[in-house]
């Protein structure tokens, strides 16, 4: 058996996503580093990002949507509903693991969850597929 994958609190964007799940971060060419890392290299929509830049979040001690007052705001809800139709994934119960259990087992879940049994490499949340191997995530 392959060894998980491992991800790091810093990939851990605001919001619930693992940025170290997306594409724009897995790709080879024109790579983002991820929500919390200020960078020009981001694609002009995750610069424009209205969670990473909400006042609200600043004022949080955690840095994390589930920790505001507005939460679950009407983005977040909006953000929510798409990934778990697209991808059958939900950021809300991201937050919500993260808040109850902590930052490591919601790491430890996720290494997991994105780790493919065939090959050990990284699976997409935007995939249905493993990209190494083609293995299907389930």
């Amino acid at each position: 058996m392959n060894p998980l994958v491992s991800f790091d609190k810093s990939q851990i964007a605001p919001c619930g996503m693992n940025c170290g799940t997306c594409m724009a971060y897995l790709r080879d060419k024109n790579t983002c580093p991820g929500c919390r890392v200020y960078s020009d290299d981001k694609a002009v929509s995750v610069r424009r990002c209205i969670i990473t830049k909400c006042e609200y979040l600043s004022r949080t001690t955690s840095k994390f949507c589930y920790d505001c007052e507005k939460y679950p705001c009407q983005r977040m809800k909006q953000l929510d509903k798409r990934y778990q139709t697209k991808y059958r994934t939900s950021f809300i119960e991201n937050l919500t693991m993260i808040k109850e259990e902590g930052i490591s087992n919601f790491l430890a879940f996720e290494s997991k969850r994105r780790t493919c049994s065939k090959c050990g490499s990284i699976i997409s949340v935007h995939r249905d597929s493993c990209t190494t191997c083609s293995k299907d995530k389930k």
